[in-house]
């Protein structure tokens, strides 16, 4: 799946979506980005294949939130990702959900 098709999912789940930085901080927001090329393909010295890493953090307030499951099952439909962590900040008394994502090009 290519990458646009990430903000599409998270859409489903929320609409408070950015990309790179927040699009509105409320007690529930979603940030996505690129970060980085995974293994491609190469061949006569040109990319064939390109995979894109990246990460999706998802900001919450609310303990044991389904917004959680939410994006997970949004993501099943677009990409391979894995939870990468789950954290209490303390100086902003969120909960913050990271995923690490790949998908196929740009």
């Amino acid at each position: 799946m290519p990458l646009a098709d990430i903000p599409v999912a998270l859409l489903t789940v929320t609409d408070n979506v950015g990309h790179y930085i927040a699009f509105e901080q409320t007690d529930q927001y979603v940030v996505w980005a690129e970060e980085t090329q995974a293994d491609s393909l190469w061949a006569d010295d040109e990319i064939q294949e390109q995979a894109i890493q990246g990460t999706i953090d998802y900001f919450t307030k609310t303990e044991n939130d389904p917004n959680v499951q939410a994006i997970q099952n949004a993501l099943n439909c677009v990409c391979s990702f894995r939870l990468n962590s789950v954290q209490y900040e303390d100086d902003t008394k969120f909960i913050h959900y990271e995923w690490a994502f790949e998908v196929d090009g740009l």
